[in-house]
């Protein structure tokens, strides 16, 4: 199947969904999956080649999965920070269907992770009594972040992250890019597969990513470290906003085109609701983009003074910032490995915090002041 060659490294993953799929005993299958993995790794990719190979068909049904229309299909992924509640009543309400044309009707939620309690309630009644035809997949980064109730009920496939030779290999074949550009995307990505993509194929990208790491590198003090987390927010908005903003502007068009508007015209007034529904959907979705492009940032941070700490600790181990290899040394010299650790354990507090609605800034800050290093060169 075509839709397995974008799962890089994952071949015990697609052994246990093959063999699951191929069974001809209803009886003997299991009706509530959780694909977990880390960031990156291809959970929903997995999930869409698990679904259209439960569906049958064969190229036909892949690229129906693909486009997310084939009719057997329920999909309900996120844009917003949570997944709502009356989204999955609604989900749980069509899986009630037999299925038209394929053998299962397949219902896939992407980040199972972002459904409050209340939610997760919802669809938990639907996992306990699903009708004899239909097959719930799941997807999140662990087992951990859904409710031990949800976890009891479903069968677990955990991805493992991807060599970076896996991933570079993956962008070479299917996106064409330079070995070498790969090689570098895949490792600063840290096997993300969706970021080595952008950024082996984004050059902006790219240079945000330099921006951040040569920010972190500078902080010398207090009043740094505070420059910092407005310099690192900026550089994540920038990043949002180059995510969202043609896709926004896309939308809109297509939005008054359905409508019947003109590019320019006057919006009546009885159409106008519509499109303040659209403007409000691409501001959560906004909000979503700038956390995500925060949490990148944060993620990028690790990867530096996890550099940093091997340097100083004299372990052996390939660098994930090659290029900047020398200031890595320069800053590993300015401060103990005990204060490179610290500033790490405020990164991952910072994440924490932000995921728990504390202003960026604020958070930013506090684990900034942490990587104040008096002796670093800018």
């Amino acid at each position: 199947m075509a839709l397995w060659s974008e799962l890089t490294g994952q071949a015990e993953a697609i052994a246990v969904v093959e063999a699951a799929a191929s069974l001809t005993d209803d009886s003997a299958m299991t009706h509530s999956w959780l694909i977990t993995g880390p960031p990156g790794s291809g959970r929903s990719n997995l999930a869409y080649a698990f679904a259209a190979a439960l569906l049958g068909g064969g190229e036909a049904t892949e690229r129906q999965v693909a486009a997310r229309t084939h009719p057997d299909l329920g999909v309900l992924s996120t844009e917003h920070v949570i997944i709502r509640i009356e989204d999955v009543r609604q989900l749980v309400a069509a899986s009630q269907f037999s299925p038209s044309v394929g053998r299962y009707r397949v219902m896939v939620i992407e980040d199972a992770d972002r459904m409050a309690e209340r939610t997760s309630n919802v669809l938990l009644k639907a996992l306990e009594e699903p009708p004899p035809r239909t097959v719930w997949i799941l997807c999140a980064p662990s087992e951990a972040d859904l409710l031990p109730t949800i976890r009891s009920r479903v069968r677990t496939v955990r991805l493992r992250v991807p060599e970076v030779s896996e991933v570079a290999d993956l962008l070479v074949r299917r996106d064409g890019v330079d070995p070498a550009i790969a090689e570098r995307a895949a490792r600063e990505a840290q096997s993300h597969i969706g970021m080595a993509h952008r950024l082996a194929t984004n050059s902006e990208a790219l240079l945000r990513r330099e921006r951040t790491l040569e920010i972190a590198l500078g902080i010398r003090s207090v009043p740094d470290a505070v420059l910092a987390a407005a310099a690192l927010l900026d550089v994540a908005k920038a990043d949002a906003e180059a995510l969202t903003q043609e896709r926004d502007a896309e939308e809109r068009d297509a939005a008054l085109r359905s409508l019947g508007v003109e590019p320019g015209g006057t919006i009546p007034a009885a159409l106008r609701v519509q499109l303040k529904n659209l403007e409000e959907d691409q501001k959560r979705r906004a909000t979503r983009s700038l956390r995500d492009g925060i949490d990148r940032i944060m993620v990028d941070l690790l990867s530096l003074y996890r550099d940093i700490l091997l340097v100083q600790l004299g372990v052996p181990g390939d660098l994930v910032n090659v290029q900047i290899a020398d200031r890595i040394r320069q800053a590993a010299a300015t401060c103990e490995a005990a204060g490179t650790l610290a500033t790490m354990d405020a990164i991952t507090v910072a994440r924490r915090r932000i995921d728990a609605n504390v202003a960026p800034a604020l958070a930013l800050e506090a684990m900034l002041v942490t990587a104040v290093r008096p002796g670093a060169r800018s």
